[in-house]
């Protein structure tokens, strides 16, 4: 998927119309955002041996919307740490789209 002005306007729209809900370690979104995140991570770079998400920055929010034909049911964004060789660095931006059925429709990390 292709992050464009549309995408961006998208996902500010649905951070800005869901709701936010508390999240605990044992979140089905969290799970599937972490391990497809690292998974992504490590077929770019195999010196990443983890993903460490913060579980108090991290917002999980209900949409009901579209990323061109895509449904996007939930928007999981905050801070992860990616772990190298047992060294962490500086938190990234993290943002999850996931789709129907929990499915991951992307993980994007930037640095701040």
């Amino acid at each position: 998927m292709k992050i464009t002005k549309t995408t961006i306007s998208a996902l500010a729209f649905v951070l800005a119309a869901g709701s936010a809900l508390a999240q605990a370690p044992a979140d089905p979104a969290v799970d599937a955002c972490k391990s497809t995140g690292l998974l992504a991570l490590q077929e770019r770079s195999a010196d990443i041996t983890d993903l460490i998400l913060d579980m108090e920055s991290l917002a999980v929010s209900k949409a009901d919307t579209k990323v061109g034909d895509v449904p996007v049911k939930m928007v999981v964004l905050g801070e992860a740490y990616i772990a190298r060789k047992e060294k962490t660095g500086k938190p990234d931006r993290f943002v999850c789209l996931l789709g129907e059925k929990g499915k991951v429709l992307l993980t994007f990390f930037t640095a701040q």
